[in-house]
């Protein structure tokens, strides 16, 4: 069948459905080529479209890859279940995020590593916040909240750090290890490290 044969049988893309397949070519093109490797030609052939398409979205590959990878995360969130208590809703989104986010950060993490950084200047922490976004924080808020209402902790006493402490631990560890995170390794992050520090948090609070 040719090109142009082709062209007549399929349906014509445009808005949103057209750049949602964009952004799915240009991440499905960064998985199995890599950055370095990764052309805007590439990228066009594969969503079987012109490299004229893209380059009226986005001026170059560096800020299509960002949109590609910021689509990717948008539509694979972590859950996170309502398990009626703060220890177990964070067992369970520690858990999502390790499973979920492990091949997603080989992929980033290979890029940044192999030229997206240095062709978008930005550092690691502006990538991140670039590519998180506010979710990273309504998402993490969301769990906070739930334990807040049911009265486990008092959100408004205990220090942002503190509250972003088990996710970051996670982020790191899937940085270092690239791969989902051990059992025993989310346990101790909350039974171990995160609980006991907001426990004291509560404790010194009230003794002043």
């Amino acid at each position: 069948m040719t090109k142009k044969t082709l062209d007549a049988v399929r349906p014509r893309r445009r808005g949103q459905r057209l750049e949602d397949e964009l952004l799915d070519a240009a991440w499905q093109q960064l998985v199995e080529a890599g950055f370095a490797n990764l052309t805007m030609e590439s990228v066009a052939a594969r969503a079987c479209t012109g490299i004229a398409v893209l380059y009226r979205r986005w001026p170059n590959k560096d800020e299509l890859i960002v949109a590609a990878i910021e689509h990717y995360r948008a539509l694979h969130p972590v859950d996170l279940p309502d398990t009626g208590t703060l220890r177990g809703d964070l067992l369970a989104a520690l858990t999502g995020m390790g499973q979920t986010r492990a091949a997603f950060f080989v992929t980033v993490t290979a890029a940044a590593s192999s030229g997206l950084l240095q062709a978008t200047r930005l550092t690691p922490t502006q990538m991140r916040d670039r590519i998180m976004g506010d979710q990273r924080l309504s998402r993490m808020r969301s769990i906070y909240q739930r334990a807040h209402d049911r009265g486990e902790i008092d959100v408004h006493r205990i220090p942002p750090a503190v509250l972003a402490l088990p996710f970051d631990l996670v982020r790191h560890d899937l940085l270092m290890e690239l791969k989902p995170l051990k059992s025993t390794r989310i346990h101790s992050i909350i039974d171990e490290i995160f609980l006991p520090l907001v426990r004291r948090n509560i404790k010194d609070l009230r003794q002043r």
